[in-house]
């Protein structure tokens, strides 16, 4: 970091090396919250939240912080995660800091229920350690930090802080109580703590993960404090406002190679009528940073971001199919709680996604699932089954009670939709043949349109023709598939499920449709 913080514009001299002159916020879209972020060199790479889903916290890398690829999962087998069926829907893992130090990457995450745990890498895309835990590290949100000395300070949700040794994960010294925001605030949380130039700045997440939410910042002369508040505190929030981008926080700092600042951060965004639903979770926004009087200035959190002053790094877009032809399935594909080796296969045969019924619906903790996040409000996924020797489907889950899915097997294709306490057979039809073309088409509704009660989007889900055509089996309402209406701290997933027996995927496809255009901010 550089030795005193100066305002560096963010986006100007290289513009017309971009296609654009902006980019879209959010930069890595769906459910990817909490995001923590580091540089290394001329690269970035940022971990996020994955909850009670396996494998655990999404890795990624860019070398302009605008274009983001998975490269790995921090918690990615059996040893490194235990999520049992008891434990409930938006528990698991929360809020890592991921974070270089000493020539090796350390990440550091809450497993809700187990408790705080380490693992560390000498490349962020794997293999990482196993875990080291930190039994003497109470709170979740764990923060990790360095001093000149080398002693590494670790700061939870509280806001609390103990000098820890990251080797073996003793607790050096007493837990002491550090500046916990403004004086009233709900949830002091998600700490970050760095060294800039003369100050230790420790910045926090308040006001909770809602439309309260806000990023507020203190700095000190040590890494233990006493902090002075910064007095334009909140640095960064959306709260009372029509922005189309809310629930803004959870943020962290990077300083560019160039020296720019700039923060990532949570955000949603509602759709729809009153009180606005968002369906594909909390996601990843970047926003630029300069600094003022020793303070960080946080710019505007919009969906068009104007571009930063160095030159674009793309990344390759996900393929449209996934044929299930590799050796291995993407680390974006994920599963609900575990994916044990005996209820699926890439093998048997080779090019199909095999799945084997660990319960009869995705009602059930354990269901053998394999999705991945809906990352655009507007979206078409589809599967080819095959129901030979089995029941299974396509669902939207946003956790076991509220999804919905069209399922195939004994010859019949069935809308099912789970609402709460509510689980009702939609639509139902006899389908002949084994081999089923499953399909649901995700459509925002229009922002200009607006009424009170206004869904967010509609889904349709039915079965489609080898030509093509769509057979709406039923169209549903979006709202019940949100986080307004279900709670918890996830956003939707889209993938296949065993209901019965065995069954097997030939391929699956997700694509973006076009969506309405928001109005201004």
């Amino acid at each position: 970091m550089s030795p005193t913080p100066q305002p560096a514009p963010a986006g100007a001299a290289t513009a017309s090396a971009w296609p654009e002159q902006t980019f879209a916020n959010p930069v890595i879209a769906g459910f990817h919250p909490d995001p923590s972020v580091c540089r290394v060199g001329d690269d970035y790479y940022l971990a996020c939240s994955s909850f009670e889903y396996f494998p655990g916290v999404p890795v990624f890398h860019s070398r302009d912080l605008v274009h983001w690829e998975q490269i790995g999962n921090a918690l990615d087998r059996s040893s490194h995660l235990m999520l049992t069926a008891d434990m409930p829907s938006s528990a698991g893992v929360y809020a890592p800091t991921l974070r270089h130090h000493d020539g090796r990457f350390w990440l550091i995450t809450t497993n809700v229920g187990v408790g705080n745990l380490l693992v560390t890498a000498a490349d962020p895309a794997g293999p990482w350690s196993e875990p080291t835990l930190l039994p003497g590290v109470a709170g979740i949100d764990p923060d990790l930090a360095w001093d000149e000395q080398g002693r590494c300070f670790c700061t939870t949700a509280g806001v609390a802080q103990v000098e820890l040794d990251p080797a073996t994960g003793r607790v050096i010294g007493e837990r002491r109580r550090l500046w916990s925001g403004t004086p009233g605030a709900q949830a002091p949380e998600a700490p970050h703590l760095y060294r800039i130039g003369d100050y230790w700045y420790l910045m926090i997440a308040e006001g909770g993960t809602e439309r309260g939410h806000a990023v507020s910042i203190a700095r000190g002369h040590a890494p233990d404090g006493p902090f002075e508040p910064c007095p334009a505190n909140p640095i960064l929030t959306h709260r009372g406002t029509h922005r189309p981008i809310q629930n803004t926080g959870h943020a962290d700092l990077v300083e560019a190679a160039d020296g720019s600042w700039w923060l990532v951060l949570l955000g949603v965004r509602p759709r729809g009528g009153t009180p606005g639903w968002h369906v594909l979770g909390r996601e990843t926004f970047l926003a630029p940073v300069s600094w003022v009087d020793g303070w960080p200035v946080v710019g505007e959190v919009a969906p068009a971001m104007t571009v930063p002053s160095w030159p674009p790094s793309p990344v390759p877009e996900p393929p449209v199919r996934d044929d299930f032809d590799a050796d291995r399935l993407h680390p974006r594909w994920i599963s609900v709680r575990s994916r044990p080796e005996a209820y699926w296969s890439l093998s048997d045969p080779e090019g199909r996604l095999t799945l084997r019924a660990r319960s009869d619906s995705l009602d059930h903790p354990e269901v053998m699932f394999v999705g991945r996040r809906q990352q655009h409000l507007s979206c078409r996924a589809r599967t080819l089954i095959d129901t030979t020797d089995g029941r299974g489907g396509l669902a939207v889950r946003l956790d076991e009670r509220h999804h919905y899915e069209i399922e195939a097997g004994d010859g019949r294709v069935s809308v099912l939709a789970r609402l709460g306490s509510v689980r009702t057979t939609v639509a139902s039809k006899a389908m002949p043949g084994k081999e089923i073309r499953l399909r649901v088409d995700v459509s925002a509704t229009d922002p200009g349109d607006w009424t009170p009660c206004k869904e967010p989007d509609v889904l349709r889900l039915g079965v489609e023709s080898a030509d093509g055509v769509f057979d709406v089996l039923a169209e549903l309402d979006g709202r019940y598939l949100s986080t307004e209406v279900a709670g918890g701290f996830t956003g939707r997933v889209i993938g296949m499920y065993a209901a019965a027996g065995t069954v097997r995927f030939d391929w699956f496809d997700y694509e973006p449709l076009a969506e309405p255009i928001a109005g201004p901010a």
